[in-house]
């Protein structure tokens, strides 16, 4: 399997975010957190999931924040995993393909939807694989407000328990939960101090810079602790309209609304080359 080069990593999620968009038309979807996690995903499944491997030997890549399915499915278009055509059907009820991740889709690897199931069945999956002498590598995407959610902080003391060192939990900490900041609700922060209360190793980067992702994720360490990764991010990354608005999380658009979103992608893009160009000179 070829490996994608960090520099064309940047086209893929600029591709990625323009299927969100278009998915947002006539009916919608959780646009915001959807954007925020693009690079997570596009990053997982082009340089973390070798997937040229099969059967026993090859890696996981969990969604549990199952309503970022636009991100998760724009991904798997651009990694060749699903027909792009098939994006069409995501408010149809006659396609898997339906609101959330489907296992009937290939690449999905579980059902998710309701939050913080999906930290277990990943740790449950390391441990299959410890037992089997693998190296796999599996990693499971989470939201900051699923956070919430006791299961994931029991899976957490548990997967460290058994030394579960080849489990990643990355984070998405884009700040909101539904149409609220998460600080405003349940704080989560002081988040680093509580991972590794839990036993965690423990990195916090921004979570839209894949240089950052590659650094990460090659400190992932082996030291019989569950290694957690917290990236920071926006919501709405893309489109300065709707970043980190409580109000733009489930959003529907008529097509000349999309219209209009595609070209503030591509202008904003357009404005970001030229101010990192100028801070070059």
């Amino acid at each position: 399997m070829k490996k994608i080069e960090l520099e064309e990593l940047q086209e893929t999620a600029v591709k990625v975010r323009e299927h969100v968009i278009k998915m947002t038309a006539d009916g919608g979807c959780f646009i915001g957190a959807s954007l925020s996690c693009v690079e997570l995903m596009v990053y997982g499944y082009a340089r973390v999931i070798r997937r040229d491997r099969v059967d026993l030997h090859r890696d996981y890549l969990f969604l549990s924040k199952g309503h970022d399915v636009p991100a998760l499915y724009g991904t798997f278009v651009e990694m060749g995993l699903l027909a792009p055509e098939r994006l069409g059907n995501h408010l149809s009820t006659a396609d898997s393909i339906y609101w959330h991740p489907n296992r009937n889709i290939p690449g999905v690897e579980f059902h998710s939807g309701s939050l913080g199931h999906l930290p277990g069945v990943a740790a449950g999956v390391a441990l299959d694989c410890k037992l089997r002498g693998g190296d796999n590598r599996v990693v499971v995407i989470t939201g900051d407000g699923e956070l919430n959610e006791g299961s994931v902080w029991e899976t957490v003391l548990v997967a460290n328990a058994y030394g579960l060192d080849n489990l990643t939990i990355v984070v998405d900490r884009n700040q909101f939960q539904a149409n609220i900041r998460t600080e405003d609700l349940i704080p989560l922060e002081p988040l680093e101090d509580k991972f590794t209360a839990f036993g965690c190793n423990v990195q916090r980067i921004d979570g839209h810079d894949f240089a950052a992702l590659e650094q990460a994720f090659t400190c992932v360490a082996d030291g019989g602790k569950v290694n957690v990764i917290i990236a920071d991010t926006v919501r709405g990354k893309g489109l300065p309209s709707i970043e980190a608005r409580a109000d733009r999380w489930f959003c529907s658009f008529t097509a000349a609304e999309v219209g209009q979103l595609l070209q503030e992608l591509h202008g904003n893009l357009k404005a970001t080359i030229q101010s990192e160009t100028q801070v070059v000179r």
